[in-house]
């Protein structure tokens, strides 16, 4: 795994490959370790600017992956040639952990979603070892966790959305006794197959976002239609003060 890290906003971000970090979720499940993992996008960036506790939160993780194509671009653009290689997108990381914790016949605990979501999971997933299943609408964190210790799961898959899992998880890492918390937000409707995925050529340039936009525009007006421009502005400014500086 490539250990280079970028820096944006005060959150330290692993450059790393599919393949890398898959290596370590199975060193860690492997040899009984412990391990957290997050992911940024510019949507999580964004979050930082009007939530800094999200930075904290994210610094207690053990790995935070780039998600997206906005955070390649600014991690180059930021620190020229940092990131190199096809981008990372949890949409196609999900699927090869899944295949990764079947082969490796681990016991996965998911918390998060809907109950019609989590309900697909196994079927959608032939010979995973599903040990619990929690939606992230109704819960009580004591209740959570211990049925989360009770199941005996190796990993644990938290898709609360972000801050809301990043805080979670920070909150309660220490007292969960999965080798590996990994965060995925909406991922857990990959992971379902009930998030449809945009075309294979919108994919390749970086550009599935606009599928989602096209696809629910009321749901995703904010985060790209706006999100998207105030991302670009304020790397932009990071890059000026960097210079500076």
């Amino acid at each position: 795994m490539n250990n280079r890290t970028v820096n944006i906003n005060d959150i330290n971000i692993n450059i790393t490959d599919y393949h890398g970090l898959l290596h370590q979720i199975s060193s860690a499940l492997d040899n009984k370790g412990r391990l957290c993992i997050a992911y940024t996008n510019a949507n999580s960036i964004n979050t930082s600017y009007k939530l800094p506790e999200l930075k904290k939160y994210l610094g207690k993780f053990d790995i935070v992956h780039p998600d997206g194509i906005g955070i390649k671009l600014a991690a180059n653009f930021l620190y020229r040639g940092s990131y190199r290689g096809h981008r990372f997108t949890g949409s196609d990381l999900y699927p090869l952990l899944m295949k990764e914790l079947i082969r490796h016949n681990s016991k996965v605990f998911f918390f998060g979603n809907t109950d019609e979501v989590l309900g697909r999971i196994a079927g959608n997933n032939h010979g995973l070892q599903v040990a619990g299943l929690h939606n992230g609408y109704s819960f009580d964190d004591e209740n959570v966790i211990t049925q989360i210790n009770r199941s005996q799961a190796e990993i644990l898959v938290v898709g609360l959305g972000t801050p809301l899992q990043e805080r979670w998880t920070a909150k309660n890492m220490e007292r969960i006794s999965c080798n590996v918390i990994i965060c995925v937000g909406d991922g857990i409707s990959v992971i379902g197959g009930t998030r449809q995925r945009g075309p294979a050529f919108l994919r390749v340039i970086g550009l599935e976002w606009l599928y989602r936009l096209l696809s629910s525009p009321l749901k995703y007006f904010k985060r790209y239609v706006i999100g998207n421009p105030l991302f670009l502005y304020r790397i932009i400014t990071l890059k000026m003060l960097k210079l500076a500086g």
